[in-house]
């Protein structure tokens, strides 16, 4: 396995194709859960844990179960219970071991099993046609990309909710815009990656 080409689809999934900034999938957990810091790391940090744990489990049932039986219209059905099964794991985790996250996360900690980063990292890494270890690798950079979208947007957030914006962007307007600029911001890193070793 090229180590090379390994590094490409990580970066490419942290910076180019952010899963939250550039490809607009798991929304709801990045506005809802990115108002302080501590929650914002809690909850990349659980989505970073169930992305892999899902890849891990999901790519060998696609592969080795559902296509070699003809059973890939079931895809999404069995992605989904994975996942949620998943989440389940980690709210029983946290609600034992970290039980000041598992209070701050609230709602959104279930709503992990329906997010649709979650599933849109499983299902474009058989779409793409990665091996199994490109599969982890793109699912943990898609988890490092969530975790690094979740953090700076908390930080800009701090920054709006301190500011004195006019009364038609206060609350929900600026905090739309502020995620449009951090996505624009992102866009920047088209073409880099895939330039980054050279031709």
């Amino acid at each position: 396995m090229d180590v090379k080409a390994l590094i490409v689809i990580m970066m490419s999934a942290v910076l180019v194709n952010n899963y939250v900034l550039s490809q607009f999938l798991g929304i709801c957990p990045f506005l809802g859960a990115s108002k302080e810091l501590k929650s914002s790391v809690g909850m990349g940090f659980a989505v970073i844990f169930v992305m892999l744990l899902a890849t891990t489990a999901t790519w060998p049932i696609q592969t080795y179960l559902l296509e070699r039986n003809g059973l890939g219209y079931l895809q999404t059905v069995v992605f989904i219970l994975i996942i949620a099964a998943l989440v389940q794991l980690v709210e029983i985790v946290l609600r034992k071991y970290v039980p000041t996250l598992y209070t701050s996360l609230g709602v959104y900690l279930p709503l992990m099993a329906t997010n649709c980063a979650i599933l849109g990292v499983t299902i474009a890494n058989i779409q793409k046609e990665h091996l199994y270890l490109e599969a982890v690798v793109n699912a943990l950079g898609a988890g490092l990309g969530f975790l690094l979208a979740m953090v700076i947007f908390s930080g800009i957030r701090e920054h709006t909710e301190n500011a004195d914006p006019p009364p038609s962007f206060k609350g929900i307007p600026v905090t739309l815009f502020s995620a449009a600029i951090l996505s624009l911001a992102f866009f920047g890193f088209s073409g880099v990656i895939e330039n980054m070793f050279g031709s």
